[in-house]
């Protein structure tokens, strides 16, 4: 016993740092794909499958943090465009506005494994789409040249489509175009000009984004005298 004692205590700090070396030359010369950590991305949230019959009135943060565990090898050569979450909307609905994130979401090269995600859920608040048949209203500035006047004015399409959710629309409102400038005119012109929507949740539903405008113009002097 003593002899073995001595064994184990004889020279016991020159064994230890023997013991330490031996440890730090198999962390080194073990593969790296043998061994495993965890990192943090910065992911981008998308959302997809939403009916058409409904409209996303309040998103869910355009970003997730997601952690991932791996291979040291494969880790040190990810970046956040490869990993990728998608929040499936084809069984949204009005009353539901807290979505759960989880793993099976998020799709990460092979070989890693998601961890954890943070937030663990996401909000997202819809409402019925609809689509409205509005009336194109012409924005002209400016006076046309003195000894005439502004006869008429149509607008070529008068009524165009527009969708978006349905608490965003408002009675009698109209699509306005951009200003037309008529200045100095003497004599009848058409215009091509933007149409502008009421408000940034609507949009053109079927991708008419710009009219004609026809100003006619007429001189004071043809236009016959009124009756008193």
């Amino acid at each position: 016993m003593k002899f073995l004692r001595g064994l184990i205590v004889r020279n016991w700090g020159l064994k230890l740092f023997a013991l330490l070396l031996a440890f730090v030359l198999w962390l080194t010369l073990i593969p790296e794909e043998k061994t495993f950590s965890e990192r943090t991305f910065v992911v981008l949230l998308e959302t997809r499958n939403l009916s058409s019959d409904y409209e996303i009135v309040e998103r869910p943060g355009s970003t997730i943090d997601v952690t991932v565990r791996a291979p040291n090898r494969l880790l040190s050569q990810m970046t956040d465009r490869d990993i990728q979450a998608i929040l499936n909307l084809s069984r949204a609905r009005v009353d539901q506005e807290d979505y759960p994130l989880n793993p099976n979401m998020i799709t990460v090269p092979a070989g890693a494994q998601v961890v954890r995600i943070f937030p663990n859920k996401a909000r997202v608040k819809i409402e019925p789409s609809r689509e409205v048949l509005m009336d194109v209203q012409p924005v002209l500035v400016g006076k046309v040249r003195e000894g005439f006047i502004r006869e008429k004015t149509e607008v070529i399409p008068s009524q165009v489509s527009v969708r978006g959710p349905e608490s965003k629309f408002k009675t009698k409102e109209k699509v306005m175009t951009t200003p037309i400038d008529v200045t100095d005119l003497a004599s009848s012109m058409t215009f091509e000009a933007d149409l502008i929507l009421p408000r940034p949740e609507l949009r053109f539903a079927a991708g008419q984004t710009r009219a004609n405008v026809v100003v006619t113009i007429a001189s004071k002097e043809d236009k016959p005298a009124e009756k008193k």
